[in-house]
């Protein structure tokens, strides 16, 4: 049996109500999910509680999946929403008014020292304030693009843009400012 097969017999099990197949169906998903938590809401305690809701939600919506999209960005997307509406209810979210917004080139953070660790570059993403680092998860993390962000952030195309231009531009600062002359010009 492979995996899509395994899946489905999972979710099938779940829409009745076993409790083993969500525990499974959990186990199999809840590290991928947690981590996405974190990422957005900057806090473990923070993505345990978006987890915990998320998973209920995933559950009780479960006949609204349906199989045209993978199981795990079906619940990658719950996660997400949920961890967006964590942050509006906590005020922890600042809303980019709606302004008319100059679109400018976005630059690449270009790193020159390879020994740079992915910890460090995450500890910087992490100081970020709340919208700048869900910004920057969505765009580079997760790979969304600007026209799915408009979608997930509630917000115009020209302004999911500059936030994440603007995102980029801060964390260039926090870098540069930790880890003087790593970065390259551009």
């Amino acid at each position: 049996m492979d995996k899509t097969d395994n899946i489905t017999k999972l979710l099938a099990a779940c829409k009745r109500g076993d409790q083993k197949a969500q525990m499974q169906v959990y186990q199999r998903y809840a590290k991928a999910m947690y981590q996405i938590a974190v990422r957005i809401t900057g806090d473990t305690g923070d993505a345990e509680d978006v987890m915990q809701e998320a998973f209920i939600k995933a559950f009780d919506k479960l006949d609204t999946f349906k199989a045209t999209a993978g199981f795990g960005a079906w619940l990658k997307r719950i996660v997400i929403n949920e961890a967006l509406s964590y942050l509006r209810k906590q005020r922890k979210f600042e809303e980019i008014e709606n302004q008319n917004f100059v679109i400018e080139p976005e630059p690449i953070i270009e790193l020159n020292d390879n020994n740079i660790k992915i910890d460090a570059l995450m500890e910087a993403i992490n100081r970020l304030k709340d919208n700048y680092r869900v910004a920057i998860n969505l765009y580079f993390i997760e790979g969304y693009d600007y026209e799915e962000m408009t979608q997930i952030l509630n917000m115009s195309y020209a302004n999911a843009r500059t936030l994440v231009s603007r995102a980029k531009r801060k964390l260039k600062q926090i870098l540069e400012k930790d880890f003087k002359g790593i970065l390259k010009n551009y």
